[in-house]
């Protein structure tokens, strides 16, 4: 919470450095996840949980049609994006 959030410039040069990821205005990015099974949503969702205890950074996480993961990022502290948040985004990449 002792940052500012990104300019609109920032988080569209930032953008592209999370494949998949897209903004919605200037307070969040988001990625929707499909698998095959629930089984699997939910082990993502556990890791997602992981990665989000050691960054000391949690996102939103919705589960919907037994087998869609969305996964909501920004600051709550700030009321928009942080580069903390790009940094959570590429790191569920890197598990999905």
């Amino acid at each position: 919470g002792d940052v500012i959030p990104l300019t609109s410039q920032e988080v569209i040069d930032f953008l592209p450095e999370v494949h998949g990821w897209q903004q919605e205005k200037d307070k969040k990015i988001w990625r929707e996840f499909t698998f095959k099974n629930f089984v699997q949503a939910v082990d993502f969702i556990n890791r997602i949980a992981d990665i989000a205890e050691y960054e000391d950074h949690h996102p939103d996480v919705f589960l919907h049609d037994y087998k869609y993961v969305r996964v909501d990022l920004f600051t709550h502290a700030i009321k928009g994006l942080s580069r903390n948040d790009f940094i959570v985004a590429a790191k569920i990449n890197e598990i999905a």
